[in-house]
């Protein structure tokens, strides 16, 4: 990879959120270009493209390859695609709404704060557990987005995919650091993203199970 160090941003971030985490890459659309993709703690994808070609499509240990790029060598470590489990959203997808950068990032701090004062205080005067608390507020929808197609139905963005946005660094600068104007929320059949100018997190809406009864199975 030729950005070395935009990669190792990635890696790097990744790595403190899960030092056993494993990266996917894969080359890009757009020739000399590499994809990384990592799945994060809380169950979103992260991807990030940086130039330079890559293996064409190969998972390792974040945490290898961050350290052999560190060092200056161009060797992939030992790789482990079997380990690779989840499926990765389309290429093409549709813009469905452009957010702005600041609204994001005050969803992002919003639930941070509500967190530390949940710790802090309880809820309702009730002590909650942590992993409790932190899986309400990461399912929680604080963006509703309708598309100019009202059949599509709304787009949900949850806290996973802002905290996932924000915690890999996608979100750029600060307001009046000349961040960008917006964020994307992109949708491609069942999976829903926010693009920010770093990077993507993308979310799979689980799918709906239907149970019918089977008229030839013995017991029904």
């Amino acid at each position: 990879m030729v950005d070395v160090a935009d990669a190792g941003a990635f890696l790097a971030r990744l790595v403190r959120l899960d030092p056993r985490a494993l990266v996917r890459l894969r080359a890009g659309d757009a020739g000399g270009r590499t994809v990384l993709w990592a799945r994060l703690p809380w169950g979103v994808l992260a991807g990030r493209t940086v130039a330079g070609a890559g293996p064409g499509d190969a998972t390792v240990a974040a945490g290898e390859l961050l350290a052999e790029l560190a060092a200056g060598s161009g060797t992939l470590p030992g790789r482990r695609d079997a380990q690779w489990r989840w499926p990765l959203p389309p290429a093409a997808s549709r813009r469905v709404e452009t957010v702005p950068a600041g609204e994001v990032r005050r969803i992002a701090e919003a639930a941070a704060g509500t967190l530390r004062s949940a710790a802090a205080h309880g809820v309702g005067g009730r002590a909650v557990g942590q992993r409790a608390l932190r899986d309400a507020l990461l399912d929680h929808v604080p963006l509703v987005v309708t598309p100019d197609d009202p059949s599509a139905g709304p787009v949900e963005v949850t806290q996973r995919l802002v905290q996932g946005l924000v915690r890999m660094g996608f979100l750029g600068a600060a307001p009046g650091d000349g961040a960008p104007a917006g964020i994307q929320v992109r949708t491609a059949g069942r999976w829903i993203g926010l693009v920010g100018p770093y990077g993507a997190v993308w979310s799979q809406k689980a799918t709906d199970l239907v149970v019918r009864p089977a008229a030839n199975h013995p017991f029904g």
